[in-house]
């Protein structure tokens, strides 16, 4: 009797609003995203020409020229599925969460400025807390010294070098075929798609390895410098501002065992 009630008195579903609802979505970029999800070859294959351009032409607006290609490169391997998990392993695609309420490009946009605010409130924890204080609180001297005029620190060239050691202990270490991929695409400047032709991988694939290599690699390189070099947190960030500037680092030569 309750039941019965109870149903009887549940609002039936509002026809028009379903209607205004569905009929507001993009459809066509959903169905593609949601193919993509499931790793559908064919229709990756069309996102990646239909919107790599657009993507580009987006991280060079929100992260600058320089490293507009990588910051748009790692999307890709988020996009694709960094890794599995669920019944039968299922990959976690970002495109998961696109629902079709705005059109994909736009969409891929606001994930591309978000990654970024986010990395950019990742280094600033990092940051010591004078130099936040003093950056937020003290205004700027008129023609006060940039980071380019500013006398050079006598402890840098010992900063690099132990960097230099680090890095390349590192990317010694590392397996053939994520060497093959760094060199290709960092020292060969060779898109994706060339890559994979080259080592017979979907470039989906090379950029979810490449994304995967270059956080093992930073991550080998900062337990090296806290746990046998000792460095603090300031030190660190030294040593990744000091890598910024003008820093002869060879890859070339660190990658030279990739044959």
């Amino acid at each position: 009797m309750f039941g019965a009630a109870t149903a009887a008195n549940a609002k039936a579903p509002d026809v028009g609003a379903i209607e205004l609802y569905l009929g507001s979505l993009h459809v066509a970029d959903l169905a593609l995203a949601c193919a993509c999800s499931a790793g559908n070859a064919t229709a990756w294959d069309f996102f990646v020409v239909h919107y790599r351009p657009e993507l580009y032409r987006a991280a060079r607006a929100i992260a600058g020229a320089a490293c507009a290609r990588e910051f748009a490169d790692s999307l890709y391997a988020e996009l694709f599925g960094l890794h599995e998990s669920g019944e039968g392993g299922r990959r976690n695609s970002l495109f998961d969460y696109f629902h079709g309420r705005s059109k994909l490009g736009t969409w891929l946009r606001a994930v591309l400025a978000q990654r970024h605010v986010d990395e950019f409130r990742r280094a600033r924890r990092t940051e010591p807390f004078e130099e936040i204080r003093e950056e937020r609180i003290l205004p700027k001297a008129e023609g006060s010294l940039s980071a380019k005029n500013l006398p050079l620190d006598p402890e840098r060239d010992k900063y690099l070098a132990i960097l230099q050691t680090a890095l390349t202990a590192v990317l010694e270490a590392l397996d053939r075929r994520d060497r093959l991929r760094l060199a290709y695409y960092y020292a060969d400047d060779l898109t994706l798609a060339e890559i994979g032709k080259l080592l017979g991988e979907h470039e989906s694939t090379v950029s979810r390895k490449l994304e995967r290599t270059r956080r093992h690699v930073r991550q080998q390189v900062e337990v090296a410098l806290r746990c046998e070099k000792k460095f603090s947190e300031a030190q660190l960030l030294l040593c990744v501002e000091y890598a910024r500037g003008e820093w002869p680092f060879d890859l070339t030569a660190a990658l030279s065992g990739r044959d």
